[in-house]
Formats: structure tokens, sequence, C-alpha cells
């Protein structure tokens, strides 16, 4: 085998080590479970990957790009978790999915196509977050899971006027018991979008024993 075909594979994990870290950097400054080695790995395992099927599959090389796409979907599914009433991980599972996929396309020789999605990909993560944020607060409805000790006595009553009194609309989506604790859901609008006097009420009461907003 040609040295120059050493060399060249060489400069492709590289390439990947590069684009990796780059993305795993954004993971590691926000302590996300996926961060800077995690995404090198990843990154560089599958462009090693696609380089071997190129070089030992007989015939269609895809086969093992398949599987590829397979693993990385079980390695995204493990950082994906559910807290309260909201799913964190997906952003992270997201990244862990295209940057496999920049791996292959090194490992393929496409640069030009690996360089653009990589920008588009810093883009999205460091661009475009003050504008996820500027969406956010224009939410007008949250979901509030409110739990509260020994059932609660007359907390629904007590919230629901805080809520008329306060002109929030509220709708009450599920009510249930746990142990000797009262669970409840409720999606709340507010017309000023300031949910802050809704966490000081229930901060401040004391049946509530946790809420998620």
């Amino acid at each position: 085998m040609d040295i120059s075909i050493y060399f060249e594979e060489a400069a492709q994990v590289s390439v990947a080590f590069v684009i990796g870290a780059i993305i795993g950097l954004e993971r590691e400054f926000r302590s996300k479970p996926a961060g800077f080695r995690t995404m090198i790995l990843i990154c560089v395992g599958s462009c090693l990957y696609t380089i071997l099927s190129k070089e030992a599959a007989i015939g269609s090389t895809d086969r093992i790009a398949s599987n590829i796409v397979t693993g990385i979907g079980f390695i995204g599914a493990g950082v994906i978790f559910k807290e309260g009433i909201s799913v964190n991980g997906l952003t992270t599972a997201a990244l862990i999915w295209i940057t496999a996929a920049l791996g292959m396309a090194i490992g393929y020789h496409n640069y030009p196509v690996a360089i653009v999605v990589s920008g588009m990909v810093v883009i999205a993560l460091f661009v475009l977050e003050p504008v996820q944020r500027f969406i956010n607060n224009l939410h007008r409805v949250k979901d509030y899971k409110i739990r509260t000790e020994q059932l609660g006595n007359n907390f629904q009553i007590e919230l629901e006027e805080f809520f008329r009194s306060h002109d929030l609309s509220f709708r009450c989506m599920k009510a249930l018991k746990e142990n000797n604790d009262a669970v409840y859901l409720y999606r709340i609008s507010s017309p000023d979008r300031n949910y802050d006097l809704v966490n000081q009420f229930l901060l401040k009461h004391k049946d509530v024993k946790s809420f998620d907003v």
C-alpha cells in the first residue's frame, strides 16, 4: 500500500479531531453530558469506521456506515433524560448525531460539505442562542407540575383563586395522588408573560413541596 495513502488517512482523522473538538468545546462549556472528549471520539471514530468500510467492504460500502448511524442512536438516547415535566439532552443528542455524520463525511473525502455543516452547527450553537432566548421570552403559556404535602388541604382552591385575582388563564390538566402527596399539572397563560408572581406564590406557600416549570 502506498505510504501516501496512510498520510491522507491520518489527515482525515486529524480534521475529524479538530471538528469534534470545536463542537465539544461548546458542550463542555455548558457542562453537558457529552462534552469535549466525547465529541472528539465520536467524530474521529465515525471517520475511522468510514475509512475502514471503504477499504474492507466488498461491493457496497454502506453496511458499516449504516451501523454507525445505529450505534450513534444508542449513544444519543443515553444523554436524553426526563426531569419533572421537561425533557433534557435533546440538543446534545442531535449534536452527537450530526458530529458522527461530519466524521463520516470526512471519511468519504467530502470536505466542503463537512466544513459548511460545521459552520452551520457553530452558528446554531453560539449565534442563535440569543434568538432562542428571545423566542422563549415570548411564550405566553407554561406548564407547572406542583407537588403538595399531605394532599395540600385547600391548596387547589387557594391556587385557582390566586390565578383569578391576577387575571391568569389556567387549566388543570391533571390531578393525582402519590403516596400522601397531591400532584397537580396546570397550564397557565399570562398576558404580560410575567410568571414571577406564580413562582413567588408557590415558593412561599406552606403546602407546596416542589414544583417544576
